[in-house]
């Protein structure tokens, strides 16, 4: 399966990422996306951008080259009513917005309150993405989110760092992407490969992630990465793909 674009990554701007926004795009474009995104994390992380980062996002550039250049935001669920920490205008101007659990702002909760803020998030009309599901952290039923993910309109993440070793979210994380590859079939919920790159030297890296879809023999028309046309699903101004 061909991989066409990533849209979790991260530049200095988040404040524990090590590339510049320019090295990462010359790395996808050097690699052979047809797209790449950055998605720097919101402003409840320690050390990431204010919200006037995310509302210049229209004076940027969409092309280097032939490739597509997409601006986005790994927003934090700061509550268990599954509120974010971009809204306004800065939210508008991203072109995706995934929306991520993170422990260091959001303890977790219950599996029930867990839910709440998932469907919370998804509620939210710019959010299309629901990073990391994976985290061992907070106890989730995956069964109702790829229910939920169906019914609003949004592609669960399989992310490559989850599967890290020296991840946070390490544990039982190929378990739970199984599951969550397992509802996704049952519900035709689509997913989405995000590398969560914090390195250029990660981008679009999804050995492991790869392998799993292989053993679970998962259908390659519910992975959005293989095609331009299913990236515009998940984009809050679909246009800019042509």
């Amino acid at each position: 399966m061909e991989i066409l674009f990533d849209l979790h990554t991260h530049t200095i701007m988040s404040g524990h990422a090590y590339n510049t926004i320019e090295e990462n795009i010359v790395e996808a474009y050097n690699i052979g996306l047809q797209a790449y995104g950055f998605s720097d994390h919101g402003p409840a992380i320690e050390g990431g951008p204010a919200e006037v980062y995310f509302r210049h996002f229209r004076i940027f550039p969409r092309h280097y080259k032939n490739m597509y250049v997409l601006c986005g935001v790994e927003a934090v669920i700061t509550d268990y009513d599954g509120h974010i920490d971009l809204n306004g205008k800065a939210l508008e101007r991203v072109d995706y917005a995934i929306a991520s659990l993170h422990s260091w702002c959001l303890q977790p909760g219950t599996c029930a309150e867990n839910m709440r803020a998932y469907r919370g998030a998804m509620q939210n009309p710019y959010v299309k993405i629901i990073g990391h599901p994976d985290d061992q952290a907070y106890e989730t039923d995956y069964d109702e989110l790829a229910y939920m993910a169906q019914k609003y309109g949004v592609a669960l993440e399989l992310n490559e760092s989850s599967l890290d070793p020296e991840s946070v979210r390490s544990g039982s994380v190929r378990e739970k992407m199984r599951l969550i590859m397992k509802y996704c079939r049952r519900y035709q919920t689509p997913v989405i490969l995000g590398s969560d790159a914090h390195h250029k030297s990660y981008i679009a890296r999804f050995e492991q992630v790869r392998e799993l879809l292989a053993s679970e023999n998962f259908p390659q028309e519910l992975v959005l990465n293989n095609s331009l046309a299913k990236l515009r699903r998940v984009l809050n101004h679909p246009d800019i793909i042509k």
